[in-house]
């Protein structure tokens, strides 16, 4: 195999720059650089008008816009927020940096979201949110989930980051809740290399959001001239984006729709190849689900156990496809146990992360690249 394919072959995106993210940052270059300048303006005005979100404010990381949404909601000490431990560390990380706990919740067979079942077994009178994560781009039971959340008066907190275009019922993910929170980290289908959003809906929420988001103060009042000075107005933090990296997602937005349309190829050429060999086998595709759009950010399979997976691994590493599995669950993590969740019962989390595989999904992947990793997989889970 060439060095070109064992690169092109990675697991997760890989950024797409051309001439448009240096052009860009050569006009971010020429005026002002800090956060919350022009060009991040246009591109959260980009965003809201994609989402249909009324407010959307950058951020440096979808971690911070978790926190920054955690903050402006009023979550804090002796409180507690419902997520999955299926989830990357942010997820429980900014639950923590707010004062709050973690509470992990069991995840569902067809999504591998939050199982709503179990979430509502794990309401007490300390819980104050709810935090979904849309894995890969789908969202799990929504409904079943605000729900939840409108009749124990929880706030809803979505962890969006691998989901900015997917939708549920037609609406976009990150709109469903009371914020949504995204990434555009080098790993996420539109990139700036770090760097996050929030989108809000309550215009209250949205301007504590905002203050909090720009240390405390009321600057952003003030460069739109509704005050003659700024200052210290409420405990914040520095989470604004700067214009250079704004400047780079200015350009990747350009471009979202040929990386939709390539990231959408590359998954019905894996579909095609490995639909009648995975129902021989036994290894699960992703569902294709009626009311829910994704945004193909991931493609895996689920090998009927832990043993057939770790061996599809070695067999697809040794032919050069850089496959990967996906998460240790938070739970049985070090920090995990050292937050008292060790002892938690997870099944269906613990069986999915023993069994998950992720193929190789970027805009860069050939046709002939999809057809080694098919050819490739076709050697492990059973017969070809």
């Amino acid at each position: 195999m060439s060095d070109e394919r064992s690169t092109r072959t990675v697991p997760f995106s890989v950024p797409w720059f051309d001439g448009r993210e240096h052009a860009a940052v050569g006009v971010a270059l020429e005026g002002r650089v800090a956060g919350d300048g022009p060009i991040g303006k246009r591109v959260e005005r980009r965003l809201e008008e994609a989402l249909g979100a009324r407010r959307v404010l950058l951020t440096t990381s979808c971690t911070h816009a978790m926190e920054l949404a955690l903050m402006a909601l009023g979550v804090g000490p002796g409180q507690e927020v419902i997520c999955p431990s299926f989830t990357f560390v942010s997820t429980a990380n900014a639950v923590l940096r707010v004062g709050a706990r973690p509470v992990f919740a069991d995840i569902e067979e067809t999504t591998l979201g939050l199982d709503p079942a179990d979430v509502e077994r794990r309401i007490t009178g300390r819980t104050a949110a709810v935090m979904p994560v849309h894995y890969t781009g789908v969202a799990p039971d929504m409904e079943s989930i605000l729900d939840l959340a409108r009749h124990h008066h929880l706030r809803v907190v979505e962890d969006a980051a691998q989901a900015l275009g997917a939708r549920w019922r037609g609406r976009h993910l990150g709109t469903l809740g009371d914020a949504g929170c995204f990434s555009f980290h080098e790993s996420k289908n539109i990139t700036c290399g770090e760097g996050g959003a929030v989108a809000i809906d309550d215009p209250e929420l949205a301007r504590r959001a905002e203050i909090i988001r720009e240390k405390g103060t009321n600057r952003s009042a003030f460069l739109r001239g509704e005050v003659d000075k700024y200052t210290w107005v409420a405990e914040g933090s520095s989470f604004v984006l700067s214009d250079v990296l704004a400047a780079i997602l200015d350009a990747q937005l350009d471009k979202l729709p040929e990386i939709d349309a390539r990231r959408a190829a590359v998954v019905a050429r894996y579909r095609a190849g490995l639909e009648s060999w995975s129902s021989r086998t036994g290894v699960r595709l992703p569902p294709e689900l009626p009311d829910r759009k994704p945004n193909h950010h991931v493609f895996h399979l689920l090998y009927p156990d832990g043993k057939s997976r770790d061996a599809a691994l070695t067999t697809l590493r040794a032919r050069g496809v850089m496959a990967s599995f996906h998460y240790v669950p938070l739970h049985s993590a070090p920090q995990g146990r050292a937050i008292g969740a060790g002892d938690t019962a997870l099944p269906v989390t613990d069986r999915v992360a023993a069994t998950l595989l992720r193929l190789p999904l970027h805009p860069l992947l050939t046709e002939e690249d999809v057809d080694h990793v098919v050819e490739s997989v076709r050697q492990t889970g059973g017969p070809r």
